[in-house]
Order: C-alpha cells, then structure tokens, then sequence
C-alpha cells in the first residue's frame, strides 16, 4: 500500500510533545513514528491521509507556547518489513504459554509440552501486521483463550497476518471469514492459514468493511485489531453481521479511547463485558444481547 511520510518539527522540541504528538496523530490515522532531531517523522496510509483533521489536531495541541510544523511527502515504496522478515522474531508466549506465536525459525527454548500450551501458531509475516509482537495483538489472542469458541463462527476485520482467525480456528472455531484492505495482508493471511493447516475453514477477502454488505453469513464472534478511527465508523456494518448472543472484541486503541467506544457500543446495542490494557494500549468485548 502506499504511505505518505510527515516529518514534524516541534518548536521547542521535548520528549514530552514527541510523545503526545505521536497519540494524537495516531487518532487521525498515522500507524508508525520514528524520533528524529527536530521532532517526530510519521507514516500514515494516502487512503486515510485527513490534512484537515492533522490541521485540528496541531491547533489544539495541548503544551502551551509550543510550535508545529510539518512537510508532507510520498514515502518510498518499499518492503517495509524486509529487515524484520529476515531476522524472525523471538517465540511470543501469552498466558502463561498457553499459546505460543512462533516464526517457525526460533522456537521456544522449553517443549511445549511444559509450557501448558494449548496451541502453538506459525506466523510467516510479509508486509502485515500482527505477529504477537505488539500488546494489541497479544491482548486479543489471550481474550480468545477465554472464549468458548468451539462450533462458533468468527469475523476477523483487518486481519493482517490471519493470526486472530487462525488462533480461532485451533481453538475449535467452525470457520472464520477475514478481510483485509491490504492484498498483500490478505495473501499472507491465505499463506499463514495453509502453514497452519486451517486453510480449509478459512474464507479470505480483499476489501475494507463495506464488503460486509454483501455477506449473508452472520457470526457469532467479531474481532477487529485496527485505529480507533475506523474501529467507529465500522461498528454499525460489524453489528449487521453479527449473531444474537455474539461479542465483538476490539483493540488497536488506545486506554483513553475505552469510554468513545463503550458510548458507540452502547448507541449500537452494545454493552461492555470486559476490558484488557497493556502498556497503555486497550482491548474491549462488547456483548450483543
């Protein structure tokens, strides 16, 4: 996909305004921030470049007296992911090693078997998130853990690698429905689920959430791991998807953004059941009745 690169300048620069630059930012969309001298360089997606909404959010920047500017280019296009796609990553263990997440290079230094695992997950990651490695990621998998997922079906939007519906699958789901408006996050998604050996109940689409429109199926699970921006605009089209007595398990915001969408829950019919927070990143699952 294709990113625009900003590079900020703060005036006076601290890592204070880097950080809260770096939070308000993401709520209009920017995914990834490097630190540089003057300020903060940021990446966001040129299908969900919003300048005006960049334009608010810097006039009310909260830290008086402080100046922004910023310069905005088209980031070069490149495998973003190609130094990290060579090293792997170390095994991700969540609950106590009752799922591991693996690259199938480095492996658990104890067996399984004496980690209490109940699963262990194959990630083969090219230019898609979600590996275990961020606490979103990981926050979802363990609420999965808890669920009684056995026969159920499961919706996955912006699936990334496919790890959400495949931990699903291995943990008895009948069959999960993924989408991703990356095609190149939906063919990893389809490369995972055939390393993983769930290809077979795993039906993968190419789009955003307007595909669901077009779906008959209805679900009795919904998990979606994306900014807290479209995780709003999405949840009415998520609703008409899922089943009575379904949950929808949400994350890729953050804690500060609980109460925003526990209200848009709430209009929707929805009411919270529980809340997961990690390292100031969140995870809700709101009940369908």
């Amino acid at each position: 996909m294709k990113y625009y690169k900003v590079d900020f300048t703060i005036q006076p620069c601290s890592q204070d305004a880097r950080d809260i630059l770096a939070v308000m930012a993401g709520e209009v969309g920017f995914e990834t921030f490097e630190e540089s001298e003057e300020g903060l360089t940021g990446y966001v997606q040129q299908a969900l470049f919003n300048q005006e909404a960049l334009e608010q959010t810097i006039e009310y920047f909260p830290i008086v007296d402080t100046r922004i500017l910023y310069k905005v280019t088209e980031a070069e296009d490149k495998d973003w992911n190609e130094q990290w796609e060579q090293e792997g990553f170390d095994p991700i263990i969540i609950d106590d090693g009752k799922l591991v997440i693996h690259d199938g290079r480095h492996l658990p230094n104890s067996p399984l078997s004496t980690l209490n695992s109940q699963l262990s997950i194959e990630i083969d990651a090219h230019l898609a998130f979600g590996t275990g490695t961020h606490e979103t990621t990981r926050m979802i998998c363990a609420t999965l853990l808890k669920e009684e997922l056995k026969g159920k079906k499961l919706l996955d939007a912006g699936c990334g690698t496919g790890i959400l519906g495949i931990a699903a699958l291995k943990l008895g789901a009948e069959s999960v429905t993924a989408y991703d408006i990356d095609e190149w996050s939906s063919d990893n998604t389809r490369h995972n689920a055939v390393i993983n050996q769930v290809d077979d109940r795993m039906t993968i689409l190419c789009g955003d959430a307007t595909l669901l429109d077009d779906i008959d199926e209805h679900f009795d699970y919904v998990v979606a791991n994306i900014n807290r921006n479209i995780l709003l605009q999405d949840m009415e089209r998520f609703l008409q998807v899922m089943t009575k007595d379904s949950k929808l398990i949400l994350s890729g915001f953050y804690t500060e953004d609980i109460p925003l969408l526990e209200a848009k829950g709430q209009e929707l019919g929805l009411t919270m059941e529980r809340q997961r927070e990690d390292n100031h990143w969140a995870c809700i699952t709101l009940h369908r009745e």
